[in-house]
């Protein structure tokens, strides 16, 4: 785990993130569990855990500086990216895990229990089922789907104000040309993640009043 400790704090320090050593601890037995449930519940295709430090927390690390907001939704969550390590970071913020797989959200119910992440909720259901007072402020997701399922199907869940962040590979331009008529792209960015082979984009998309 020292190996690992070094790999992540290295990682870190070259996304420009100064990790503190309590969210540093959370991160490691996070990869911890993740290592360990994956064995039986098949949560990420990642098996090696050197591997998870890069891929999966150093990814995800990768989009800290654009959560700007108080409550977000993690679409898709699975095993918790990267709306867990999101958590980890911004205790102040809240963050919603939505994942319809019975086994990932027993697994990210556990993570929260065993890390104490109070400002983590998991839930269990589709999205076009999840019901909700107010908009979300941002609304995340790694490996949900196409954009333009991602932003139709949470598409109750913002408004005007609301930013859908959705983290890709390669700049998916065909994906782009086909999202509704009310969606735009606010800004995208090119994602340099340490360890990370290929290209990696965050896009940032917002609601217009077209439709």
């Amino acid at each position: 785990m020292a190996d690992h400790a070094a790999q992540l704090a290295s990682g870190a320090k070259q996304l420009g993130i100064d990790l503190q050593p309590q969210q540093s601890d959370k991160l490691l037995a996070y990869l911890g569990l993740l290592n360990k449930w994956n064995k039986a519940y098949n949560l990420t295709a990642v098996r090696d855990p050197e591997e998870m430090v890069s891929r999966h927390l150093l990814d995800s690390l990768s989009i800290l500086s654009y959560i700007q907001g108080e409550t977000w939704l993690d679409v898709g969550s699975g095993g918790g990216m990267p709306g867990v390590i999101l958590a980890i970071m911004c205790p102040k913020q809240h963050f919603t895990l939505l994942d319809s797989n019975g086994k990932k959200t027993r697994f990210l119910t556990q993570v929260k229990l065993e890390l104490g992440l109070d400002n983590l909720k998991v839930v269990n259901c589709r999205v076009e089922a999840l019901e909700l007072d107010e908009p979300f402020a941002g609304i995340t997701s790694r490996a949900f789907s196409a954009l333009g399922d991602f932003v139709d199907k949470t598409r109750q869940l913002g408004n005007a104000e609301t930013r859908w962040l959705a983290m890709k590979g390669v700049y998916p331009e065909d994906e782009l040309a086909a999202m509704p008529v009310d969606f735009k792209l606010e800004r995208s960015a090119e994602l340099s993640v340490p360890g990370c082979v290929g290209s990696r984009h965050l896009l940032i998309l917002r609601r217009t009043d077209q439709g």
